[in-house]
């Protein structure tokens, strides 16, 4: 990565006083420059119908599509590098902060009692301890540095089964079961660096397994829920429409404990779930949110499923809450997260992980055509009208231009009436 730190540095392609002027010709727009270090051909696409043209990082660019790690070297403290008002990047410097495992669940912790601590209503809890409105992770824990909290915990429920995951891996990369805590100790003599609960390095989380999961055919399944967020403070935030279930091989029997083992039972993962024989190569073992949408409402009706769903937004708005006050709120920032979330045979939805860099890879033409519209609808909330990059500029679309994505919160107008009719209208429910 390019460092400029000084007042020599070239002048970009697009000059600020050029982003002054909006109705730009195309010809204008054509000298927009955009960089990627992600060869994803829904991302390369996506710009080039739009006329940018590609650089290299060492050049003027106005967007860059950059991986985490590219991210993280730009905006050290070491790189030296000035962000200017024709540029913006798709992460925020400290993401992390809410993609991590570890940090995710320290950050919904303190959410929560700060809330409580405040007497806010939203942090009630029911007679069993639980909260009533912010119940939205499995009881998790983290190791090595709550390990005798959970081993306490464990004891409580000695035949309760617990998952394990490396804090900062993806794609089911480390994870396992367990429902003994011997397994818990072998494995913490076998992994290198050894695992001890004093001084371990290497950060695990532990999670209460959902034992009840809904199942569809017999088979467990989560669901991909795209975020976009423009803005942390006042928060901003998008959901879209289109996302989709991601199904097990294996079909699931809460019964036999040795499948644990199985990770095409637990896991549904489409980097572990390819690798198995019962995967199917034409859906992908994929189901569209549509399509779920009909099987809820025709199994359970439309009114409980239209309350999951206010629930799992609800869900996504606290999570995002959680970070806003830690999230390096910068201007020429935005990011789209993949939620991944269960929803368990109550239809009551749980927060498992939220990823920085969900999967831009299709496996399907509708895979293919989903991404793709995904990337389009992102760069037309985030790029103004004029189609000239400017992080000066409030991201505030019009209708039409969020294409399939809705605004879900805008703090900015919370306190002026516009979620009015939204509160009014789920008064007393279990989310407020």
């Amino acid at each position: 990565m390019a460092s400029n730190g000084s007042e020599t540095r070239k002048q970009f392609s697009l000059g600020e006083n050029s982003l002054n002027v909006r109705g730009t010709s195309t010809s204008m727009k054509s000298r927009v420059s955009y960089c990627t270090d992600l060869e994803k051909l829904v991302l390369t696409v996506n710009f080039d119908k739009r006329g940018w043209v590609r650089v290299n990082p060492d050049d003027d660019w106005n967007i860059y599509w950059a991986s985490v790690q590219t991210c993280r070297n730009l905006f050290s403290v070491d790189s030296g590098y000035r962000l200017h008002d024709n540029q913006c990047i798709n992460h925020f410097p400290n993401h992390y902060e809410l993609t991590r495992k570890d940090l995710m669940v320290k950050n919904i912790k303190r959410y929560r009692k700060d809330l409580e601590r405040e007497g806010h209503p939203t942090a009630i809890r029911s007679k069993q301890g639980r909260y009533t409105h912010l119940d939205i992770i499995p009881i998790t824990y983290i190791l090595p540095a709550d390990y005798n909290m959970f081993v306490e915990e464990f004891r409580k429920n000695p035949h309760s089964t617990w998952i394990i995951k490396p804090s900062g891996k993806s794609q089911g990369a480390g994870i396992f079961l367990i429902n003994k805590l011997s397994k818990l100790k072998r494995w913490s003599k076998e992994s290198k660096p050894p695992f001890h609960p004093q001084n371990g390095k290497e950060s695990h989380v532990i999670s209460r397994y959902i034992e009840n999961p809904l199942l569809i055919g017999g088979k467990k399944f989560d669901l991909r829920m795209y975020v976009l967020v423009t803005i942390y403070r006042p928060l901003k935030a998008y959901l879209y429409k289109h996302g989709f279930c991601r199904f097990c091989a294996v079909r699931y029997d809460n019964n036999n404990h040795q499948d644990l083992e199985n990770v095409f039972v637990h896991l549904t993962n489409n980097a572990i779930q390819k690798n198995g024989e019962d995967y199917n190569n034409v859906h992908s073992g994929k189901l569209n949110m549509e399509s779920l949408k009909l099987y809820l409402e025709t199994t359970y009706g439309k009114s409980r499923t239209d309350f999951l769903f206010f629930n799992i937004k609800w869900l996504i708005i606290h999570s995002l809450k959680a970070v806003s006050s830690v999230i390096a709120n910068d201007r020429h920032c935005f990011e789209c997260y993949g939620y991944d979330i269960i929803i368990d045979e109550e239809l009551k939805p749980w927060l498992i992980e939220v990823n920085a860099s969900p999967s831009l890879t299709f496996t399907t033409a509708h895979d293919r055509i989903l991404k793709s519209k995904l990337i389009d609808d992102i760069l037309s909330i985030v790029v103004p009208p004029d189609g000239i990059p400017d992080a000066r500029w409030s991201k505030r679309p019009s209708v039409d231009a969020m294409g399939n994505f809705h605004l879900i919160v805008d703090e900015e107008y919370d306190d002026r009436g516009s979620n009015k009719k939204i509160r009014e209208k789920y008064q007393g429910s279990r989310w407020r």
